[in-house]
């Protein structure tokens, strides 16, 4: 608490909290719907299962559009990947450089979860566990993985896509509103396979939105201090002001680079988000759920589809008109100290959280005490707040344990010395950051039911690490005279 305090107390006055707020408020809301959507069961041999209970409850369909919140944790990291970026060339960083500072603080809790999940993997199968059980435990702890690589693309693209933010300003997001309309097309008309690519652009639609918001700021608020990924809040004295790089005139038209602001604009974005979506969902062919649904073909956020995209601008109007109310009650010292509290860790939270929901399933199978009522019974909603209350101690021992490895990464972050990374050097990083993403992705595409004797692909486990190491060894400073 004391060191929460003395992070208060240095915070800048340009620093926008909101963006702090809206990550932790993002994260703790995904947190709760994956436990609080949890159906527990047994299989044919007697083993815990567990999956979503939106398959039977349709009528919660509707309740998915507040609970679906990628949108928010995307738009937030566009505004801080912006903000990280401008100050690193301001200080003479370059694009490479950057990435690199980028990585630890994703890669590094990213490889502890990675670590922890193999080695009580082999220790399972090491006890005789069946290969497909060990994946599918393994594949549930991971399924956070799945976004965490939308997002580190989304990074890595974050200086080419910043470059055409600023020469075509929210013409980008809305020509890639029309790729996701065309993959839409695709998968209505054909085989699913034919909207991938919404995985890539609808993500970026919202990330460059966040662009438009950093620049949309005045010159007399000063830069944003501290936060530089949805993961991120470090000690605001380690930031430095920078010039706005929005200050002058701006393009007009869908060329501007500032995303408007006012009440008038966010209420036709609330209004005409919401009214797009039902058209989209209620008339249309999209699903009415915005989270999957087991058994349905088609599914609004694996890929991001445009009925997404319109929940994402019916959020964004929404935040725009809490802007000022919330900015408020963030000047005071207790909220702002939870919000600092919650952003040290955010992404060990995220990481750890169906983690914490796997070893509370095993333990509570281990003493007999299990319970699994039928999806709907009264059994079944009594349930909830102890299951939640459970899983919230079982989370707090795992942040307390794996936490500082994302603290001592930020701040590692901050005190880094700025350099240009030479040729070579800005290739390993973006060889190193691909395999990361690559190993990941590949352990993400892995069925549940594969026969994995570590839980986790080989292949997927040896390429990340391979990756990680690299940026590791670059991040000390090796290779830097080559």
């Amino acid at each position: 608490m004391r060191r929460l305090g003395q992070l208060a107390e240095r915070t800048p006055a340009g620093r926008e909290r909101y963006v702090d707020l809206l990550r932790a408020l993002a994260i703790a809301m995904v947190v709760a719907g994956h436990w609080g959507a949890t159906v527990l069961g047994r299989d044919p041999a007697g083993r815990p299962t567990g999956h979503s209970a939106l398959a039977d409850l349709p009528w919660a369909y509707p309740l998915t559009w507040l609970a679906q919140v990628m949108p928010v944790f995307f738009l937030v990291g566009g505004y801080a990947n912006a903000a990280s970026l401008t100050r690193h060339r301001a200080r003479g960083g370059d694009a490479a450089g950057w990435l690199l500072d980028r990585s630890a603080r994703l890669v590094r809790p990213t490889s502890a979860l990675l670590l922890v999940l193999t080695v009580a993997a082999a220790l399972g199968r090491l006890r005789g566990t069946d290969l497909t059980h060990l994946r599918t435990v393994i594949w549930y702890a991971t399924i956070p993985l799945w976004f965490l690589v939308a997002y580190l693309v989304v990074v890595a693209l974050t200086p080419p896509m910043y470059a055409l933010h600023r020469r075509y300003g929210l013409a980008v997001p809305l020509a890639l509103v029309a790729l996701v309309a065309l993959g839409d097309l695709g998968r209505l008309t054909g085989p699913a396979t034919l909207a991938a690519g919404n995985y890539l652009f609808g993500w970026l639609a919202v990330h460059q939105l966040g662009f438009a918001w950093y620049d949309a700021r005045t010159p007399a608020t000063g830069p944003p201090s501290g936060p530089s990924e949805p993961s991120e809040t470090a000690p605001p004295a380690a930031e430095t002001a920078v010039p706005h790089p929005a200050s002058g005139s701006d393009r007009p038209g869908v060329r501007r680079r500032r995303l408007p602001t006012s009440r008038p604009v966010a209420l036709a974005l609330l209004v005409g988000g919401l009214t797009a979506l039902i058209l989209l969902t209620v008339v249309g062919p999209w699903p009415v759920a915005m989270l999957k649904v087991p058994g349905e073909r088609l599914d609004n956020a694996s890929p991001p589809s445009l009925a997404l995209l319109a929940l994402a601008a019916a959020q964004l109007g929404l935040i725009l008109l809490l802007r000022a109310p919330a900015r408020r009650w963030l000047g005071r010292p207790r909220p702002w100290r939870v919000v600092i509290g919650v952003n040290l860790v955010v992404l060990t939270v995220f990481l750890w959280h169906l983690t914490a929901a796997v070893l509370l399933i095993g333990l509570l199978d281990a003493v007999g005490l299990l319970p699994t009522p039928p999806v709907g019974s009264a059994a079944w909603w009594g349930w909830r707040v102890p299951w939640l209350l459970l899983l919230a101690v079982v989370l707090a021992v795992l942040v307390a344990v794996f936490g500082p490895i994302e603290t001592r990464s930020a701040r590692h972050r901050t005190g880094r010395r700025i350099r240009r990374a030479g040729r070579v050097r800005a290739v390993l990083t973006v060889a190193g950051y691909a395999a990361v993403i690559g190993g990941l992705l590949v352990n993400s595409a892995t069925p549940k039911a594969a026969p994995e004797p570590l839980g986790t692909p080989v292949p997927a486990l040896v390429t990340y690490l391979a990756g990680a190491g690299v940026l590791r060894l670059l991040r000390s400073g090796w290779g830097s005279r080559g």
